[in-house]
């Protein structure tokens, strides 16, 4: 064969292996949106002593309130010790007395704190300051 005819044959044979080739752009890479994680209530465990209970649940558990507040038909009692301070929101049920229907919990600079862990430490404080 003559140096033409030999570019000619491997041309030739070249073409059906370019066209098996694999492609160097990569495939589009599909991503899932994404799951949005459903909110959790609170967990509740531990706070079976609070929560649903009167003010005077709350008072006979913890001591006098460090504080009171009512607004509206809400009301707030905040107990503390020197571990933690709880907030308990009581508001009406129906026409009897107004329970706690939420509890917050903060150490007492500030940072958070395990709402059940509190309400074990303030049973502790011995019935008030």
């Amino acid at each position: 064969m003559k140096p033409p005819m030999i570019r000619l044959a491997l041309a030739t044979l070249a073409l059906p292996i370019g066209g098996c080739s694999t492609s160097s752009v990569a495939p589009p890479v599909v991503r899932a949106a994404p799951v949005p994680i459903p909110s959790a209530p609170l967990p509740r465990v531990g706070l079976e002593r609070v929560l649903g209970q009167n003010e005077r649940a709350l008072i006979t558990l913890f001591g006098k309130p460090d504080a009171d507040v009512t607004e509206g038909t809400a009301r707030k009692l905040q107990f503390a010790s020197g571990i933690c301070v709880l907030d308990a929101y009581l508001y009406p049920k129906g026409s009897g007395a107004p329970v706690v229907t939420y509890v917050d919990a903060r150490q007492t600079n500030g940072s958070p704190i395990d709402r059940a862990s509190c309400v074990a430490a303030l049973t502790r404080r011995g019935g008030g300051k």
